[in-house]
């Protein structure tokens, strides 16, 4: 091994990550769909059943989750890009197989998310762990994190083109030209993985039937800004009921009433059971009245416009059902509820046009490229979403208005809102910063490591001739007045008694409360850097005290910052 070059032994690493994580990803695929089938196909249950199944799956990935992984699940991928910027790409032992049983019991009792999203989490906590043990260094590490994804994406949808780029666009923020072969390596090695094990029955494939028509060209135009449109109200819909949920503190009784509010829409609407694939494939075969077969409600129904109505309220609900599966403890992603939420928009908007006679269009066409437009609003990843559409239907026949579409509805979506339903969170809490390297250095640095606590402290009540004292044996030119409950309640400085500390009169006489002032601004030990960083540059301050839950903690000093931002910029530039 001594005698392999640092590249080249990089590139063996991403192979081994890729083979791992194709065979994760085939694992996790084929234990889904055996609870599922085990569910639906062995097990005789009249219909309204089913829709206690994933109050049951929610349960028991809550039961798992907090007795065995002692973690909650949440968005899979926020966390990685929090890890990756916030951990030096370290990432929990424990997630190269808890999401992968956690998704396995979600989403196989009909959780409404999807397996892209936890089987990323699984191959990015592979390549991490694998680099921690190889001790690589934080841009390595970052590396085979991507990796990781890359395969992972790459064997579930059988896309290697799709998983590098899902990886640079997603994952990675800073890429280089040396980035490319260990992505593509890992991203071949885990479809071929995927290919070698399940041949052609991936997560989802189509075989297109009806060719590009350029006349067709202003319809895309308008499907591009309804696909816009529909991810801005999917990411805004996902924030505000995940946030309703939160509020139930309990998380029993959080899992048990999302658990039963997804049952309810079930019952209503069944196309939203599960990932959702199998509705896709019947728009796209042309049998959308198959859709009603599970519906308790329309299945004696053929009625055109019912079943339109019925489309539109799908779109309405899913959104509210995949918050409701993640906010109440279950545990899968968005990257399936987007493409599906996108498909039965391109459907719709199709069907619609085809009433109303604007032109023959195919539906199935618009379907695909539907789920394009609304995966690029939704993720902001529009190059992933034109490659994955492009390889899952084995060609680029629709090339041209996956391009079109992609770019309308991200362009429309970040109109309305500036980052992705990933990153939203983490970009507003300072956790994440994208494209301005020095900040990025910045939000590395941990505050509680560089707080000073070498400041000599004098009580309120004392006189000028106790802080002569500590003057005499200080270091430091700045005093905390800090009472007996170790609150602080102002600073002296220096400067403050220089005309007066040699008065011997004053010295016995003048209490320090009396030449005490406050500070500018206080910091918070949980402050992110760029906050801190404001105060700073607001106040013309040097050195700010640290109060955390109002005690007294110590002082914040800019050159302090500044030295350590040095110190991790030479080394980030060295690694």
């Amino acid at each position: 091994m001594k005698h392999i070059s640092n590249k080249n032994f990089v590139l063996i690493l991403a192979g081994i990550i890729g083979v791992i994580s194709g065979l994760a990803a085939v694992l996790l695929k084929e234990t889904v769909h055996f609870i599922q089938h085990t569910l639906q196909d062995r097990i005789t249950l009249e219909n309204y059943i089913y829709f206690t199944f994933p109050l049951i799956g929610i349960l028991l990935t809550v039961i798992f989750s907090k007795y065995v992984l002692k973690e909650s699940m949440g968005h899979g991928i926020t966390q990685i890009l929090y890890d990756i910027a916030k951990k030096s790409s370290v990432i929990k032992r424990t997630r190269m197989y808890s999401r992968m049983i956690t998704s396995a019991l979600t989403v196989g009792f009909g959780g409404s998310v999807g397996l892209e999203a936890p089987i990323v989490v699984t191959g990015s906590a592979i390549g991490s762990n694998i680099g921690k043990f190889m001790h690589l260094n934080y841009k390595k590490r970052t590396l085979l994190i991507g990796c990781g994804a890359a395969g992972a994406i790459s064997a579930i949808f059988n896309s290697p083109v799709a998983g590098v780029i899902f990886c640079l666009e997603v994952i990675l923020a800073d890429v280089t030209i040396g980035m490319f072969i260990p992505l593509l390596i890992a991203s071949v090695t885990g479809a071929l993985i995927s290919l070698t094990l399940l041949g052609d029955d991936v997560l989802f494939s189509f075989k297109l039937v009806d060719s590009f028509t350029a006349a067709d060209t202003p319809q895309y135009i308008l499907l591009g800004i309804l696909c816009g449109l529909v991810s801005v109200y999917f990411t805004r819909m996902t924030y505000r009921i995940e946030g309703l949920i939160g509020k139930i503190k309990q998380i029993y009784g959080k899992a048990i009433v999302g658990g039963i509010l997804l049952g309810i829409i079930i019952l209503v609407f069944p196309p939203i059971y599960g990932e959702g694939y199998e509705t896709i494939k019947l728009l796209l075969a042309g049998k959308e009245s198959e859709i009603f077969n599970r519906s308790l409600f329309f299945k004696d129904l053929e009625d055109a416009w019912l079943l339109l109505a019925f489309i539109f309220g799908v779109i309405l609900i899913k959104p509210i059902a995949s918050a409701l599966t993640i906010g109440s403890g279950g545990s899968g992603g968005i990257f399936a509820p987007s493409l599906f939420l996108g498909g039965v928009t391109g459907f719709l908007f199709a069907a619609v046009s085809n009433v109303f006679t604007w032109g023959n269009v195919s539906t199935s066409n618009f379907t695909l490229v539907g789920m394009c437009g609304v995966m690029s609003g939704v993720l902001y990843a529009p190059l992933t979403a034109i490659f994955l559409i492009a390889e899952i239907t084995s060609g680029y026949e629709l090339f041209v208005p996956l391009m079109l579409v992609s770019a309308i509805a991200f362009t429309t979506s970040s109109f309305f809102e500036k980052h992705s339903l990933y990153t939203k969170h983490l970009i507003e809490r300072g956790d994440l910063i994208q494209y301005d390297k020095d900040r990025q250095v910045l939000s590395q640095i941990d505050l509680t490591k560089i707080i000073e606590k070498d400041l000599l402290v004098i009580r309120p009540e004392a006189n000028l001739e106790a802080l002569v004292d500590l003057v005499r044996i200080s270091k430091r030119n700045i005093f905390p007045v800090v009472n007996s409950e170790n609150e602080l309640v102002g600073v002296v400085t220096l400067d403050d008694i220089r005309n007066i500390m040699f008065d011997l009169e004053k010295r016995e006489t003048t209490p320090i409360r009396a030449i005490m002032h406050s500070p500018p601004a206080y910091v918070s030990p949980h402050e992110n850097m760029q906050s801190v960083m404001e105060k700073f540059e607001r106040t013309g301050a040097w050195n700010l005290p640290v109060i955390d839950k109002g005690k007294y903690k110590g002082f914040l000093s800019k050159s302090r910052i500044f030295n350590t931002y040095r110190t991790k910029l030479i080394r980030t530039n060295r690694e």
